[in-house]
């Protein structure tokens, strides 16, 4: 059956000319004469049977429908470019897998173990996009994710990677010169509040039986990269897994301002929809991710 697709040109441009509203920067961006431009679109219009631009004397504006075409055509285009630049890359050998990840967790532990990854899988690519959040693996490009939260998500299975043990750490400046600071000292310091958990402070101190008046009080800020950055600049105290901060660690450069973890209720999980449980890219890295965060978990991998 044939497809009531329209031609990818006409897609092309007409993304161009949507994302910056004008025929005239279409045409530049993509070589185009503007008159081309004004046919590729007129065509897309007479196919789908709809206005996707409005004409006002001063050029172009999407309407409601064009809009909204707009942005389903563009994920779309870009999934297509993706999938094309990956088979040149390989030349129809190897594949590439798209996670989703937590940002933080991915700089500072999973980007420095990738090139060992790559070395014993020459073929294989791995890219990664920051999110955040939860979400639905329907209609995105994702084949996994690795998130921290409480486990699985609804059509998924996860992995352990690593649960989540926070330390309270800042500048040696903090320490005036001394080893350690006792829990009701650190109480008194600014603290650096990640926005996110607005209670973590909070259970920490409860976890060691200090009152803490000031515990919910200090800047906020929502990545642990960002705190990471505030406590080397000397803003205050922060609670910090150390598994994303060893190189700060093993500087000196922040250090832990007394020997308590407390066990968050988080863990880092390696996320995969149901039906992709058949990628063998996919299985491959996650066997090695998981043998990875075995020596951090303390025994072999699962």
């Amino acid at each position: 059956m044939r497809r009531k697709i329209p031609s990818t040109v006409a897609l092309s441009v007409f993304e161009s000319a949507a994302r910056h509203q004008s025929f005239t920067a279409a045409a530049a961006e993509l070589a185009l004469t503007q008159s081309a431009v004004c046919r590729q679109v007129a065509g897309l219009e007479a196919f789908v049977g709809v206005k996707l631009f409005r004409r006002t004397r001063r050029g172009v504006v999407l309407t409601e429908a064009g809009e909204h075409y707009s942005r389903s055509v563009r994920p779309r285009l870009d999934e297509v470019e993706r999938d094309t630049l990956d088979l040149m890359a390989h030349g129809g050998a190897g594949g590439a897998i798209e996670l989703a990840v937590v940002p933080t967790f991915a700089t500072k532990w999973l980007l420095p173990r990738l090139p060992a990854f790559q070395r014993e899988n020459p073929g294989l690519l791995v890219h990664l996009t920051p999110r955040t959040r939860p979400f639905l693996f329907e209609g995105t490009p994702f084949d996994g994710a690795i998130h921290a939260g409480a486990g699985a998500w609804p059509g998924t299975e996860s992995r352990l990677l690593l649960r989540e043990h926070l330390v309270a750490v800042g500048s040696p400046a903090l320490l005036g010169g001394r080893r350690r600071l006792r829990p009701a000292e650190v109480a008194r310091l600014p603290l650096l509040q990640q926005g996110t958990r607005p209670q973590v402070w909070r259970q920490w101190f409860e976890s060691l039986g200090v009152e803490a008046p000031q515990a919910l009080a200090g800047p906020r800020l929502e990545l642990f990269s960002m705190l990471t950055a505030a406590a080397l600049h000397g803003m205050g105290a922060a609670l910090i897994p150390p598994f994303l901060i060893e190189s700060e660690l093993a500087s000196g450069q922040l250090v832990p301002l007394l020997e308590h973890e407390f066990p968050s209720d988080r863990a880092y999980f390696f996320i995969a929809p149901l039906h992709k449980a058949d990628n063998a890219a996919l299985a491959c890295f996650a066997d090695w991710l998981d043998g990875q965060a075995a020596a951090y978990r303390g025994g072999p991998a699962a």
